[in-house]
């Protein structure tokens, strides 16, 4: 006697089989660290460094935040950056000012606790190197007349050379995203929900590391400088920053307003 198999039972066998390969399909991915990545984490530390310098000569912005120690001094940053120009904030004894580009045109804003340092001559800026040197009474003065407004810094003052590089997006890149030592492959880790490969300057990382994104194109998104020379993020690649002069009432003229004892 035949026995004629209910309809049902090869679809719900061809169902179960489908299930099964997907599920090994997963599994698979799963065990490739790559999967679904811009593939630069199968690359050599080397390569990888490359790629993310291609990233970032290509890049028309980002934002560089973090602390920066440099000559003994350690800086603040907090800067969007263009190629023609960046805006942000820079603290750092204690004080803080406030930087603008606009092509060549050079802006700065100080809190009045920078001023007195300025008109002191204990920190490098345009007041500073202007000759200010003027003690407390001279650094109130200072503060009175530029608390809260902008100044155009000359770019025949020593302190524009100075200043202009933490808004020069190309040079501070380059000086920032150079690991000392023969780079190295480091971990992968996961910054704010993106996945990174790790390149080190050398085995041991003396010279620094740098978490090159596994997503999108391999941007740079955290250096951990060498010789404990700070830690920097950077975001925001290719986000647009919107730069214009500071308006008339916000500007104060530099050569006639700071004093120069």
């Amino acid at each position: 006697m035949s026995v004629t198999l209910p309809h049902r039972r090869p679809s719900r066998f061809v169902a179960c089989a489908a299930l099964c390969a997907a599920l090994a399909g997963a599994a698979a991915g799963c065990g490739d660290p790559d999967a679904g990545t811009n593939g630069v984490g199968k690359l050599s530390a080397r390569q990888i460094e490359q790629k993310a310098r291609t990233a970032v000569d290509a890049a028309t912005a980002v934002r560089v935040s973090g602390a920066l120690v440099t000559s003994g001094q350690t800086y603040m940053l907090d800067m969007r950056l263009t190629k023609n120009g960046a805006t942000g904030s820079v603290a750092s004894h204690k004080t803080t000012f406030t930087l603008l580009r606009v092509a060549d045109a050079l802006y700065l804003k100080g809190s009045d606790a920078f001023w007195h340092q300025a008109a002191d001559g204990t920190s490098p800026t345009p007041a500073a190197s202007a000759g200010g040197g003027g003690g407390a009474a001279g650094g109130g003065e200072v503060a009175d007349k530029l608390g809260g407004k902008y100044v155009k810094v000359p770019a025949d003052d020593p302190a524009y050379k100075r200043l202009r590089g933490f808004t020069d997006m190309q040079a501070l890149l380059d000086g920032l995203l150079a690991l000392g030592g023969t780079p190295a492959k480091g971990d992968r880790k996961t910054l704010d929900g993106v996945r990174t490969i790790e390149v080190t300057g050398g085995d041991d990382a003396k010279g620094g590391t740098l978490n090159v994104s596994l997503e999108g194109k391999p941007y740079p998104l955290r250096l951990v400088r060498g010789g404990g020379a700070g830690t920097v993020t950077l975001k925001d690649w290719g986000k647009a920053v919107a730069l214009k002069p500071p308006s008339k009432d916000q500007l104060v003229d530099y050569g006639s307003k700071i004093p120069r004892t």
